[in-house]
């Protein structure tokens, strides 16, 4: 019916009244959104809503990491801060090492630059959490083989990349903020840095409203759950990925 109602139109309407009438085809018509509490041009919050309870992004991160987390064990790297370790792996953890690239915070154990990671031994680690890391480093196909030189064999990286994100005035101040990432640029770069796609399991999570409110840095608490969940697959707000190292645990070497 639409379509015939269409082919009427452009046999018996000049070209500028199929235009006019066009504007009223969609809705809401064009010039009747009416943006609200969004239509500013600086965000609601411009701290990705902490003081307005959780970010949108941890939102995920986190449910991602807590349906990973049996693999949160053994000797764990961290990038930052040990919170993940400890959150999520708890007593399984025998050993918390964290990473970072240039400040010697209380808990960081190990001053080093993951693009070349010098200083860390090769398969040493039963899991490496890296959460939202790859996008304030340049070379990052030479973190991710750093990733899988470190891991154990059978050892689990569990990381998270933004997609569609502001950018992070702290790390762009510091050591920059380079990327944001998809599903597809990311398993090129796992399985170029040689964890084989039977192995990756890579997930984005988002839709526009989503989107919209992470932009303008809503608390993922002003979102209910049906809003959370839905998934559009041409928004892809935040990237999981849990990439395991081929090989089994009892072939990596045993501790001194």
């Amino acid at each position: 019916m639409k379509q015939w109602l269409v082919q009427l139109g452009q046999r018996y309407l000049s070209k500028e009244t199929r235009r006019r009438l066009s504007r009223y085809a969609s809705w809401p018509p064009v010039g009747w959104v009416r943006w609200g509490s969004l239509g500013r041009l600086r965000p609601i919050s411009p701290d990705w809503g902490m003081e307005r309870g959780s970010p949108i992004d941890r939102y995920y991160i986190e449910r991602f990491l807590a349906q990973q987390q049996a693999d949160i064990q053994g000797k764990v790297l961290e990038i930052g801060s040990p919170r993940y370790t400890h959150q999520f792996g708890g007593e399984q953890v025998r050993e918390s090492v964290v990473l970072h690239v240039a400040e010697q915070r209380e808990q960081v154990t190990i001053i080093g630059d993951l693009t070349d990671g010098e200083n860390i031994p090769s398969d040493t680690f039963d899991c490496v959490i890296l959460t939202q890391t790859l996008n304030a480093i340049f070379d990052v196909a030479a973190a991710l083989r750093t990733v899988y030189r470190i891991l154990k064999p059978g050892g689990v990286a569990l990381i998270t990349v933004p997609g569609i994100s502001k950018i992070s005035r702290y790390d762009m101040d510091r050591w920059g903020y380079y990327w944001s990432f998809t599903t597809r640029s990311m398993a090129k770069l796992l399985a170029a840095a040689g964890f084989s796609q039977e192995r990756l399991h890579i997930q984005a999570y988002g839709n526009v409203l989503v989107a919209i409110a992470f932009l303008h840095g809503l608390a993922f608490q002003e979102l209910n759950q049906k809003q959370l969940a839905y998934h559009d697959p041409d928004y892809e707000l935040l990237i999981t990925i849990r990439a395991t190292k081929p090989g089994s645990k009892n072939e990596s070497r045993t501790d001194e």
